[in-house]
């Protein structure tokens, strides 16, 4: 280690952001295959000409929706943390070659476009400094990869859905309207695969640099810790012989 400059524990705040990253990736793919609920309500609310399923079917997405959307901040927060921590860690190891400041280990999520690189460029230089690495490993290109497909594919397929929505008739009284919504829950359900099977995939890859990056700072800065604290030992300084009567001191001479 450099002296001088303070290491972070990673382990707590990586198995945090491990659990909730998990946690996202699951409660997303309830959202992605909630139109399934949609599709059954708006097949019942046709069999008994009901149109108040369907806004069953509406409320039911929301209610799905709001945790992950809890769980999900949370996650962003403690990756984020887990993320400036473990740079600032490679600042202490001796050979590392960081290319950009631990600041942007959270600035790179806020800026306008420079998040669509800098996040990547951050984790990557992470990865090579903490594994030792000559080249960025393929886990970082495939966790970026998968996240830009998720986090562009949720919003397009966000987008197109309201706007099919809004074509449908805001109370069907034929079956040709319960029909709509059917459909409607269907095409919306395949246009969900996509940024699901990149959500799973982009969950598990950050999941392993994670735990993977945590585990190789961990074990370079407690091999760079002394075992026990060693405590100061005061000097010892000589002690001049003392003579006693009778007794002649050292250096002295008999019957002077």
């Amino acid at each position: 280690m450099t002296p001088g400059l303070p290491t972070y524990r990673v382990r707590g705040i990586g198995l945090a952001a491990c659990i909730a990253v998990g946690a996202t990736a699951v409660l997303y793919l309830v959202v992605a295959l909630g139109p399934l609920l949609g599709m059954v309500l708006a097949r019942q609310a046709r069999a008994d000409g009901d149109g108040d399923l369907l806004l069953g079917a509406v409320l039911a997405q929301a209610l799905l929706s709001l945790p992950m959307a809890v769980v999900y901040l949370t996650a962003a927060v403690l990756v984020i943390i887990w993320t400036w921590r473990a740079r600032k860690n490679t600042d202490a190891f001796p050979g590392a070659l960081p290319t950009l400041g631990a600041g942007w280990a959270i600035a790179g999520w806020l800026v306008p476009f420079a998040n669509f690189v800098v996040p990547a460029r951050v984790m990557a230089g992470v990865a090579r400094d903490s594994l030792w690495r000559r080249f960025t490993p393929t886990t970082v290109v495939v966790w970026w990869s998968s996240w830009l497909v998720f986090s562009v594919g949720e919003r397009v397929v966000s987008r197109r859905d309201s706007q099919a929505y809004d074509r449908l008739p805001e109370i069907p009284s034929t079956d040709a309207g319960y029909q709509a919504y059917i459909d409607y829950y269907g095409d919306s359900l395949l246009r969900n695969a996509v940024p699901a099977v990149a959500c799973v995939v982009a969950a598990v890859t950050l999941i392993l640099l994670i735990q993977r990056i945590s585990a190789a700072q961990e074990a370079r800065i407690a091999s760079a810790a002394p075992v026990w604290p060693v405590a100061p030992v005061a000097p010892v300084w000589p002690v001049a012989p003392v003579s006693t009567p009778g007794t002649p001191g050292t250096g002295g001479t008999i019957g002077a």
